[in-house]
């Protein structure tokens, strides 16, 4: 199960992390209104894969990206729990609604991203800042708009939400929020190979998830049917001849919009690309391969293809 305990429990945090489902007791408020949040579990598992690539591209190493089961907890219990520690908040407007979702990540983990994004190794000053730069400002915003997509992409079969990133005007200060508002923290640990794993949170008020309350507490699975096995090979025929296009990404240049704008015909724009190139299929990536030729025409050979799990086809 998505939301059973995960088998990288010695890499979470050491903090007691309650259930997503509360039962309300004599004269106290409850919390989590949806139940066990079983299909925003499969929700986070699946937004997990799309993140490790957004940060991938930022700290340039190859990372492990899991997510944690999730939790419900009032706004202020959430605070105490980051300390005074500093860390970095970017709202995501969520479609029409008024409440934010928002993206916490610890400063540490934003200023490793902000020595690798101009260049460095990724290391973060020792000791931290009591303050944030104003490049540390934009990357977080950057951050913000790159993870916008995948979290849209992670919901459309859940429900239709419009992610955007807002600008804010300290990202140090924690969003306005009343102390008792409940709010569900959606947890994803970030690791390069055996190191040790940092974390990004999204939050999601409660406030801004009741109006998808009926997908939310929607069955993940229902009951097995009898399908026919005439029907059932015919739907497999059909899917088989469903075409996706393949495409190899050689090499993606970045020129400041000043060359762009200077570019005439005979420019030469200089490219750099390794042996191995990613192969995409639609917009998911399936392997890697090598450059050549094959009967005369430009080829790639496939040396390496990514594994398929349960949650891909979902």
């Amino acid at each position: 199960m998505v939301n059973a305990p995960s088998d990288i429990a010695a890499e979470r945090r050491e903090r007691p992390r309650a259930g997503a489902e509360h039962a309300p007791a004599l004269g106290t408020v409850n919390l989590n209104p949806f139940g066990e949040l079983v299909t925003l579990q499969h929700l986070s598992a699946r937004l997990a894969k799309s993140l490790r690539g957004v940060f991938e591209g930022v700290l340039r190493q190859e990372l492990r990206c899991w997510a944690e089961p999730l939790v419900v907890q009032r706004f202020a219990d959430y605070k105490a729990e980051r300390g005074d520690a500093l860390s970095a908040w970017q709202p995501l407007a969520m479609g029409s609604a008024r409440a934010r979702a928002q993206v916490v990540i610890d400063a540490r983990l934003l200023l490793q991203m902000l020595d690798a994004f101009f260049g460095g190794d990724g290391e973060a000053p020792n000791p931290l800042p009591a303050e944030f730069t104003p490049a540390a400002e934009a990357l977080l915003a950057r951050l913000g708009t790159m993870l916008a997509v995948p979290m849209e992409s992670a919901w459309e079969p859940l429900t239709r939400v419009a992610f955007r990133a807002e600008a804010s005007a300290n990202i140090a200060a924690a969003p306005d929020l009343a102390a008792d508002d409940p709010v569900v923290v959606t947890r994803f640990g970030l690791a390069a190979g055996e190191g040790k794993p940092q974390h990004v949170d999204i939050l999601y008020p409660v406030a801004a998830l009741k109006p998808h309350s009926n997908s939310l507490v929607a069955k993940v699975h229902g009951d097995a049917l009898d399908v026919e096995p005439e029907w059932r090979s015919g739907l497999t025929r059909a899917v088989m001849g469903v075409k996706l296009p393949v495409r190899s990404v050689l090499a993606e240049p970045v020129v400041p919009l000043g060359l762009l704008l200077d570019l005439k015909a005979g420019d030469v724009i200089p490219i750099d690309f390794g042996p191995e190139v990613p192969v995409m299929v639609a917009e998911r990536r399936l392997g890697t391969g090598l450059v050549g030729t094959a009967n005369g025409r430009a080829a790639v050979r496939l040396t390496q293809l990514e594994p398929l799990t349960e949650e891909d086809f979902r």
